[in-house]
């Protein structure tokens, strides 16, 4: 696939009052911008690994020992690829640009794979879109992948991901796969309906294991949290013989909420000193959170464990606003379970005697999603879209400096 860019000169844009202040302003002066060519383009395909800093880097504290990779493909077998769209700049026309959007593809037992794997979901606040989810209900199984989009290409994307696992396995009657969204209404033309065939074919064929990129990447490409960018994350915990994984794709939270390693970073940096109640909205924001683990559990059990991702939202300072969808989706590689498997089939399923082993996944998904999404917040770089709006990054160093003030920043790893 193609990854071309444009370099273009831009006027530097006067320092923020802080570090964290949200900028989602109008430039002003479009004719100050001069471009080496009229269009800018990225597609980016698989999801290898970039240079992006992660949490840790920075020496943020987390609790828990992650995998080797510290990623939902830690949990062997899980393989990730994105497509991202970043093209077009100046103001909005609908069905050109700016484009600021993408989609990430999740495979439970990697690409070439048929057999299922056990599901389920859990809704802490349902205003989003997840196709597949009375299948996952009825059934506690899933067969075939798991994407992540914008609000608007969800049918898009739904579409291309049928006829994809139909070319694969044309002998099953019905193919289901899980789309989810968030909405990038902000950066990007959502309405333009950018995503294609291609760009959801080559996620899909193109996902890798090992580790991955996180920030402006795949669905998560336009996406923003707290009030800065934010986008794609991810984060891994060890618990025994058995490995939690977890991706997000954050857009979600207001500034002056954010935490991080149990420290107002929000309310020191955006004090919360406006009648937000009337001048504030979270303005369509949403988080959307995938579990994978290789522990055996059977989908009762994994929907206890689709409930945990809420508490790891709640300890980065999300509260599940009125307008946000927080949607977690939670599976078990474990088992292999076939199409047609027979009339019995024998499986192995971690007994609920087994409380401590439990508590300890349980508190591993926390902990992984509360990295998850800070990983998305650090990795995320500052982007302008569509009618000259601006949002801005976290500032690294300050973030530091604060930590460093409550005695909560590590040598980092």
């Amino acid at each position: 696939m193609r990854d071309v860019r444009v370099v273009c000169r831009q006027r530097q844009m006067a320092k923020p009052r802080n570090a964290f202040q949200f900028r989602a302003e109008a430039v002003q002066d479009l004719t100050m911008r001069t471009c080496v060519a009229a269009v800018f383009l990225a597609l980016v395909s698989g999801a290898f690994a970039d240079e992006s800093p992660r949490a840790r880097d920075l020496g943020i504290p987390f609790h828990g020992e992650p995998g080797p990779n510290n990623a939902i493909t830690d949990v062997a077998g899980v393989t990730v690829g994105y497509t991202t769209l970043i093209r077009g700049d100046g103001q909005l026309v609908i069905g050109e640009g700016p484009v600021r959007t993408g989609v990430t593809a999740i495979h439970p037992r990697g690409r070439d794979s048929t057999a299922g794997v056990y599901a389920a979901r859990f809704s802490l606040n349902g205003d989003g879109e997840v196709t597949g989810a009375h299948w996952l209900d009825e059934f506690g199984t899933l067969y075939g992948p798991i994407l992540i989009t914008n609000t608007v290409s969800v049918s898009d994307v739904h579409a291309a991901a049928v006829d994809w696992m139909r070319q694969r396995n044309p002998h099953d009657m019905s193919h289901l796969p899980v789309v989810a969204e968030t909405w990038d209404g902000m950066l990007n033309d959502h309405y333009g309906r950018h995503i294609t065939r291609e760009h959801v074919y080559a996620a899909l064929d193109n996902a890798t294991s090992g580790p991955i990129a996180e920030g402006n990447v795949g669905g998560g490409t336009g996406m923003r949290s707290f009030g800065v960018k934010a986008g794609t994350g991810t984060a891994s915990r060890q618990v025994g013989p058995y490995t939690i994984g977890v991706l997000v794709q954050a857009n979600h939270g207001l500034p002056w909420r954010l935490t991080i390693a149990g420290v107002p970073i929000g309310q020191i940096l955006f004090p919360d000193t406006t009648n937000h109640f009337a001048a504030q909205r979270s303005d369509g924001s949403s988080i959307f959170v995938v579990v994978a683990t290789d522990a055996p559990l059977l989908p009762m059990q994994l929907e206890r464990l689709a409930k945990r991702p809420a508490m790891g939202i709640g300890r980065v300072g999300g509260v599940a606003e009125r307008g946000s969808g927080e949607i977690f989706v939670a599976f078990s590689t474990a088992n292999t379970i076939e199409p047609s498997g027979g009339e019995t089939i024998t499986i192995e399923v971690l007994s609920d005697d087994a409380e401590y082993t439990l508590d300890y996944i349980y508190e591993a998904v926390i902990d992984a999603t509360e990295e998850a999404i800070i990983n998305a917040i650090i990795a995320a770089e500052t982007m302008v879209g569509v009618n000259g709006v601006r949002v801005e990054r976290l500032d690294h160093s300050t973030v530091r400096d604060i930590l460093r003030r409550h005695n909560r920043l590590q040598s980092p790893e």
